[in-house]
Parts: structure tokens; C-alpha cells; sequence
């Protein structure tokens, strides 16, 4: 009991969640969505994060149903499981392509320190890949250190992150520049056309991905049948509510058309406006730089903390080498820790190579998000909610509509991928049922 009271509260849970989504997404992402949809991707964003609402209330049910960290294997594993194998089969195969889309997610959020540093301060050639190694060293040891601790400092950079965008959206709308007539006409403007907020959301659900930080951490959450419900809507409120007045401020002084003709500038949308129309304020760009590596070291340490929950997980269930599934003086899976972080950096030193990576695991996210809300579905069926559990709103009905509508928002850009995405997908999981067809756990359950 004395380890719930000193386990992470409310205030640090809202700030893991929201430094886990405002990453890269605000800065790049949001270009992508201005592009296709012009003043319209605002409802992209608001439609976005709707849908992403619901799945993290599912994973928060899944988390109040079995409130172990590491929920993307134990949520499956202990709703998919008739026998054992069968549901540590499951657990690992939502994990394995976790690990790998989460390890190029450090990787690529790494080396885009370098970059946003790089528009806005003078910085010399070649630093990009030591600055992004440098990252991910900062990173892994500040989750060596107790969680509690670290989600204080986490509490810390979220803030000056906020402060920080806050100050661009206050300068952007009052610096005298702001035009509310860019905002008209409001449907058609998008490269895309009036249906181009709708082709958005795809981009915008990206950006809340960290939805289901604190559900996938519950074992170290005080009170967590309270605090995870509470922070989902809490950061999700937050986070919306920001990327919507940036994403207003930056379409009030450039347009989606300028974005067309400047296709460079669909990925640093802030730095657009700041170059463009805001070039009397000249230290903003600075400002936005700061706040650009506040989002990516933030999202680094709540990617780099969950992937290493999920691997510690599947080593207490024997499918890795036992000394994952250690803790150190701390509380915190080292082991399981370092074996993220090391392939991270090596993959950050190759930035193309990280690019593709990335591109090349998109199955991988909606492979995860339809075996999370089965596993709900089949958690509820064999009556495994506890009295006082959590229970996400919407009955049966709406994590299904959820589910739909993830999975038709993804399938686009997988089919557009072709031959590679699958190919690469294919080539992993096979990798993956090698590992759990050799782990110990297989071997004691023949």
C-alpha cells in the first residue's frame, strides 16, 4: 500500500500524457494537415482526438481491469488467454511490433533535435547525429532514476513546452500580422479539397498517440481507478486545445496555398510563419525551437518508459532473457530500459534509415490498436471487470465505431505503402514468433 501512496499522482500523470502527444506533431504534423485541408484541419485535430479519446478510455478500462504496467502486453495476455500460451502468444505479438515502431520513434525524435535547434540557432555542420545520441543518453537515465522522480522533471518541461507555444500563439494573434480573413474560405482552401479535413485525420491521430501513457504505467500510479481516467480527459483537453490555437495562429498568417508552393515548409509550419510574417520578432523562431526540443525530449522519455514496461512484462512472463524483468534500486527495468534505448541510438545514427522505418511500421499501430479493444471486448465477455472498476463510456457500441474508424483511417496510407510495408511487417513478426517459439515460456507450456 505504501508504494500506491508514493506512486505517480494526478499532476504527473496529466504531464506524462501530454508530453507523450505534444511531440513532433505540433511542429511537423500540423503542416501536413494545413496542407491537405487549409483552415479546415482544425476540425481534422478536433475529429482526431475524439476518436483517440475513445481508444485511451478503452486502454484505461483494460487498466483498471488488470493494473499492471506494461498494458500493451498485458492486456492481451491476460483477455486473450484461454490457456497460458496462448495468451502470452498474443501479449508478445502486440508487443513485438510496438517495439519496433517505439525504437524508431526515439530514433527519428532524436534526430529532429538537431533539426529544430539547427532553424533557429546557428548551429555548427555535423552535430546533428551527436546531439540526437546525446538525447537518447539524457533520456535513458533520467528512466533510470525512481518514475516518480523522473514525472516530476517531466512536470517541468511540459510546463516551460506550454509556456513556450503559449507565447507563439499570444504573438502570432496580437503581433499585428494576424489576418482572420485567411481563414476564409474555411473548406476548400486544402490541397485536398472539401473533403480534406477528413484525409487529415489520419495525420492528426498521430499526434495523440501517448493517449494511453498512464494505462500502460498503471502499476505505478496512485490510485489508478481515479488518477488514469481523470488525466486522459484532463491532457487530452489540454493537448487539443493547443494544437488548435496554433494550428489557428500559424493558418492566420500563412495560408494553405503558400504551403503548396513551398512544399520544404508543410514540415516546420511554426518556423514558416515566424520567417514570413513575423520576421520582426526575430528571437520567436528561437522560442519555437525551444519549445520543439521540449516536445521531443519529452516524448522520448514516456516512449522510451512504456516500451520498456511492455518489454519487462514479457520477460516476467518468460519470453525474454530473465534479467529484462529486473528492477533497480529505483523501481525502474534498467535492463529492459537499455535494450531500447541502445538499437534507438544506433538507428539514430543513420537518419535516412530511421525515416523508413518509421514509414515502414504504420501496420503496426493499428495491429496494436485492434488487439487492445478486442482484448476489452474479451475481457468483458469472460466477466473480468472487478467491482470499482473503470468502465469506458459507450457500452459495446462505441469502442467498436472507434475501432472502425481507426483501422479505415490507417488503411489508406498501409495500402499506399504497397509491397514494402508488408514485406517488412511479415519479415518482423516472423522474427518475433521465432523469438516465441525458442523463450522459455513456450518450451514449459509444450
Amino acid at each position: 500500500m505504501a508504494e500506491k501512496n508514493n506512486g505517480i499522482g494526478l499532476l504527473s500523470s496529466v504531464g506524462i500524457i501530454a508530453g507523450g502527444m505534444i511531440g513532433s506533431a505540433i511542429f511537423s504534423l500540423s503542416g501536413l494537415t494545413m496542407y491537405q485541408a487549409g483552415p479546415a484541419s482544425v476540425i481534422s485535430w478536433i475529429l482526431a482526438a475524439a476518436v483517440m479519446l475513445i481508444y485511451g478510455l478503452v486502454c484505461t478500462e483494460l487498466s483498471s481491469i488488470f493494473p499492471k504496467s506494461g498494458g500493451i502486453y498485458v492486456f492481451p495476455a491476460k483477455a486473450l488467454g484461454t490457456k497460458p500460451k496462448t495468451g502470452a502468444f498474443w501479449g508478445w505479438f502486440s508487443t513485438w511490433g510496438y517495439i519496433n515502431s517505439n525504437i524508431a520513434a526515439i530514433a527519428f525524435s532524436a534526430i529532429y533535435v538537431g533539426t529544430y535547434l539547427g532553424a533557429g540557432f546557428s548551429l555548427p555542420d555535423g552535430i546533428q547525429i551527436p546531439l540526437a545520441l546525446a538525447v537518447i543518453i539524457i533520456c535513458f537515465i533520467l528512466n533510470s532514476i525512481n518514475f516518480k522522480t523522473t514525472g516530476k522533471l517531466n512536470n517541468i518541461l511540459v510546463g516551460g513546452l506550454v509556456v513556450t507555444l503559449l507565447i507563439y500563439i499570444f504573438v502570432s494573434f496580437f503581433g499585428g500580422e494576424w489576418d482572420p480573413g485567411m481563414m476564409t474560405p474555411f473548406f476548400t482552401q486544402g490541397a485536398s479539397g472539401t473533403t480534406g479535413f477528413m484525409a487529415a485525420v489520419p495525420t492528426a491521430m498521430v499526434g495523440y498517440g501517448s493517449i494511453v501513457a498512464i494505462a500502460f504505467l498503471v502499476s505505478e500510479v496512485r490510485e489508478p481507478d481515479k488518477t488514469v481516467p481523470k488525466a486522459v480527459l484532463i491532457a487530452m483537453s489540454i493537448v487539443v486545445a493547443l494544437y488548435c490555437l496554433v494550428i489557428v495562429a500559424t493558418l492566420g498568417l500563412i495560408s494553405a496555398s503558400f504551403l503548396t508552393e513551398n512544399p520544404g515548409m508543410q514540415y516546420i509550419p511554426l518556423y514558416a510563419a515566424c520567417f514570413t510574417k513575423m520576421s520582426a520578432y526575430p528571437w520567436l523562431a528561437k522560442v519555437v525551437s525551444i519549445a520543439a526540443v521540449l516536445a521531443l525530449v519529452t516524448t522520448i522519455l514516456v516512449v522510451m518508459a512504456l516500451t520498456s514496461r511492455a518489454v519487462q512484462a514479457a520477460a516476467s512472463d518468460e519470453l525474454l532473457p530473465e534479467v529484462f524483468s529486473r528492477n533497480n534500486k529505483s523501481g525502474v527495468p534498467v535492463f529492459a530500459t537499455a535494450l531500447i534505448a541502445i538499437p534507438g541510438a544506433i538507428a539514430a545514427c543513420f537518419p535516412d534509415f530511421t525515416s523508413t522505418i518509421v514509414g515502414l511500421g504504420a501496420l503496426f499501430g493499428t495491429i496494436s490498436i485492434v488487439v487492445n479493444i478486442v482484448s476489452l471486448y474479451s475481457a468483458r465477455k469472460n466477466g473480468l471487470r472487478r467491482e470499482g472498476c473503470f468502465k469506458a463510456p459507450g457500452g459495446q457500441i462505441l469502442p467498436a465505431i472507434a475501432l472502425l474508424i481507426i483501422v479505415a483511417c490507417y488503411i489508406p496510407d498501409i495500402i499506399n505503402g504497397g509491397w514494402k510495408i508488408w514485406l517488412y511487417t511479415i519479415g518482423w513478426y516472423v522474427v518475433g514468433l521465432l523469438i516465441f517459439r525458442f523463450s522459455k515460456r513456450y518450451k514449459r507450456a509444450e
